[in-house]
């Protein structure tokens, strides 16, 4: 069961819902957050398969109709990464985690824009056609998949953490993404810096339920992944 220790909110009020569901990267990315801040949800699960995010008070609310979703007082927003940075600065203690310093926050916005709009995507355009389609697995995305992870190792060349010296919300971010990849079984042996930035990100990770949120819901996809794979015949 996810727990989380209740922050002080501002001026009592409500804790933010969140619609998730619990395999989801994006969603656990949150729900990490969430620990890290001692930050409590009230969490919603949305059952996917019986159309629940297509109703109409949830299309009311968000019209994309995707998850994560959260709904902060009246303030409505999707998409992880605009919600991993809303709550930092909403509810954190202070600046680590996203820094006030433009230049660095300048660095750690665009490893968030290359999570979503490179790597991230091209995990599931990989990926999840198999996960969820059962489809052959498509080579020539295994090696744009290849591409972005060397371009993520160039990234990280002398340094620990992707954007400043400590662990920030695009750590966290990448964090889910390439954690999944290395589940669902891609060879990550030509990757050394990001396998050493990975344990790193974990290790920070683990005290706020790393494995109870970010791995059990990594292994739910893998497990759906593995299945359909021996289907295909790859």
């Amino acid at each position: 069961m996810i727990k989380f220790i209740k922050v002080c909110l501002r001026g009592g009020q409500m804790p933010p819902i969140l619609y998730y569901i619990k395999p989801s990267p994006p969603c656990r990315a949150i729900l990490l957050l969430g620990r890290i801040l001692e930050l409590e949800f009230d969490l919603k699960q949305v059952n996917i398969m019986e159309k629940e995010h297509m109703k109409p008070e949830f299309l009311n609310m968000n019209p994309q109709h995707c998850l994560p979703t959260i709904n902060d007082s009246g303030l409505v927003l999707w998409e992880s990464r605009a919600i991993l940075a809303y709550l930092v600065a909403a509810y954190g203690k202070d600046d680590s985690l996203y820094p006030a310093d433009i230049r660095t926050r300048a660095l750690i916005d665009q490893r968030l824009q290359f999570d979503l709009g490179t790597l991230y995507q091209r995990t599931t355009d990989f990926f999840w056609p198999t996960i969820f389609m059962g489809a052959p697995l498509d080579e020539t995305k295994k090696a744009k998949l290849a591409e972005a992870l060397y371009w993520l190792d160039t990234i990280l060349k002398g340094r620990t953490f992707l954007a400043t010296d400590n662990f920030t919300i695009a750590d966290l971010s990448l964090t889910v993404t390439v954690s999944q990849i290395e589940v669902l079984g891609f060879q990550m042996g030509p990757y050394p810096r990001v396998r050493a930035w990975l344990q790193k990100c974990k290790d920070y990770l683990e005290p706020y339920g790393y494995d109870e949120i970010n791995q059990t819901g990594a292994d739910i996809l893998a497990e759906m992944y593995f299945s359909k794979l021996q289907k295909t015949g790859n």
